[in-house]
C-alpha cells in the first residue's frame, strides 16, 4: 500500500463505502462488489482500495472479532498481528505489574496497542513504516488522548515518562503484502538493543515460538502461547513484568478458556515406558517450554520412546495441556496390514498423526484406500525401538 492509497482510504467516502460493501468472503463476492461500485461511478483506485479493505476486514474477524468492523489493515499487518484475546492477556500482565503507561515499539497495525488502551493504559504506539503508523492512528482514534501514534524507529523514541515497553521486532522483510522471514540477526530493532532496553525499564518481547532458546536472557520469564492448538508466539518478560520464581510458562488458550503451566526451569523428562491404555499428545506450547515432564507426572504417564513427545499411561486421566486418546489396537507400521485391519473395522474417516517417523500422512492415507462409516485416529510413531501404528479414539 502506498501513502496515496492510505489517504484515499482515510476519506469519509472510502470509509462509508467499506461499511456499505460489508463482508467479502469469496472472489465472487469481490467481483460483485467491484461491479457495483464501478457502476455507481466510483474510480478504479477507490473501488480497489475499498474492496481490498472489505476483504481484509472479513478475514480479520477471526483475530479481532467485533473490533475488525471499524479497523483498517494491510495484508502483512493482519497476518502478523496478535490475536485480540492474546493481546488482552498481554495488557493484563502490564496491569498486574502496576504499570500505567506503555510504549508499543513496533506496533504494526496496533493490535496490542488496542488491547493496552482498552485496558486503561496510556499508550505510545510507534512504527518505522509511515503507512502502518497511519493505519494504527486510525485504529486507535477512538481512544483519543490515551493513545499517541508516532512514525519513528524504536531506537529513536524518547521514553521519558514511560513505565514499560512492549516490543514486537520485525521478523520479516519490509512490505505491506508479500514478505519473507529474516534471520534473528536482521530483526528490527536488533535484539541486542531490545534486550538492552530491559536495563532501563520492564519489557515484554514478542518473538516467534521457534526462536533460539539459548539466545534469550537467563533471568527472564519465557512464555509460549498456543491458541486452539497452534503455538502462536513466545513472549519474554523482564523486570516487574516477570513473575517471581517463573522462568518457563505454557499458556494454552482454547476458545474462551485459558490454562497455564509454569515452572522455575525446564522440567526433567520421565523415563520411557511400554504402551498403556491411553496416549497423550502434549500441546505445542508445553513442548516448546520443555514442561512435558511435569505434564507426564500429572497424568502418571511417560514417553512412548526416547525423544518422542507422546506420553502413555494406564490411568484414565487427562488435562488441558494434552489431547488424550484411548488406544484400541497397536499394529506394525505396515500399509498392507493396516489397510486390511481398517477395512475389517469399516473405518472410512481417519485422522492421521505422526512423530518420529518420516512419513507423509497424505500419501500414507491414499495407500490405505479407506472405506466405511466408522472413524478413528491413527498415530504413527515409535514405541521403544519399534515403528508402530496406534489405532485410537479421542477422549
Amino acid at each position: 500500500m502506498e501513502m496515496s492509497e492510505l489517504v484515499t482510504l482515510l476519506s469519509r467516502e472510502a470509509l462509508d463505502l467499506i461499511d456499505e460493501v460489508g463482508p467479502i468472503v469469496s472472489s465472487d463476492d469481490a467481483l460483485k462488489a467491484v461491479t457495483r461500485l464501478r457502476a455507481a461511478g466510483h474510480s478504479p483506485d477507490l473501488t480497489s482500495a475499498v474492496v481490498t479493505q472489505a476483504r481484509l476486514r472479513t478475514r480479520a474477524q477471526g483475530k479481532f472479532g467485533p473490533f475488525a468492523a471499524r479497523m483498517l489493515f494491510t495484508q502483512a499487518g493482519l497476518e502478523q498481528a496478535t490475536r485480540m484475546p492474546v493481546a488482552a492477556r498481554h495488557a493484563q500482565r502490564f496491569l498486574a505489574a502496576g504499570v500505567a503507561s506503555v510504549a508499543d515499539l513496533g506496533c504494526g497495525i496496533g493490535a496490542d496497542s488496542l488491547a493496552f488502551a482498552g485496558a486503561g493504559l496510556r499508550v505510545l504506539a510507534v512504527d518505522a513504516d509511515a503507512v502502518t503508523a497511519g493505519i494504527t492512528a486510525h485504529n486507535l482514534a477512538p481512544f483519543g488522548d490515551r493513545a499517541e501514534v508516532r512514525h519513528s524507529f524504536a531506537e529513536d523514541v524518547d521514553l521519558t515518562g514511560i513505565e514499560a515497553a512492549w516490543l514486537d521486532p520485525a521478523r520479516r522483510t519490509k512490505g505491506h503484502s508479500e514478505t519473507k522471514r529474516v534471520t534473528a540477526a536482521d530483526y528490527s530493532p536488533h535484539l541486542d538493543w531490545v534486550f538492552g532496553l530491559a536495563n532501563q525499564l520492564p519489557i515484554g518481547v514478542k518473538l516467534g515460538p521457534a526462536h533460539d532458546r539459548d539466545s534469550l536472557p537467563a533471568d527472564a520469564e519465557t512464555q509460549w502461547v498456543s491458541v486452539d492448538g497452534d503455538v502462536v508466539e513466545l513472549v519474554v518478560w523482564t523486570g516487574t513484568l516477570a513473575r517471581t520464581g517463573v522462568r518457563r510458562a505454557a499458556l494454552v488458550v482454547r476458545g474462551e478458556h485459558a490454562h497455564e503451566m509454569t515452572a522455575p526451569a525446564d522440567s526433567p523428562d520421565e523415563e520411557p515406558r511400554a504402551l498403556g491404555s491411553f496416549l497423550h499428545e502434549p500441546d505445542g506450547s508445553v513442548i516448546r517450554a520443555r514442561l512435558v515432564g511435569d505434564v507426564a507426572r500429572s497424568l502418571e504417564a511417560g514417553p512412548v520412546a526416547e525423544g518422542i513427545a507422546y506420553l502413555t499411561s494406564d490411568a484414565a486421566l487427562t488435562s488441558p495441556f494434552v489431547s488424550s486418546f484411548r488406544i484400541r489396537e497397536v499394529f506394525p507400521a505396515d500399509v498392507k496390514t493396516l489397510a486390511k485391519a481398517l477395512r475389517t473395522l469399516e473405518i472410512g474417516t481417519l485422522e492421521i498423526k505422526k512423530r518420529g517417523m518420516d512419513i507423509d500422512p497424505a500419501a500414507f492415507r491414499k495407500k490405505l484406500n479407506l472405506k466405511g462409516s466408522q472413524s478413528a485416529t491413527l498415530i504413527l510413531t515409535r514405541a521403544g525401538s519399534k515403528r508402530v501404528a496406534i489405532l485410537a479414539d479421542r477422549v
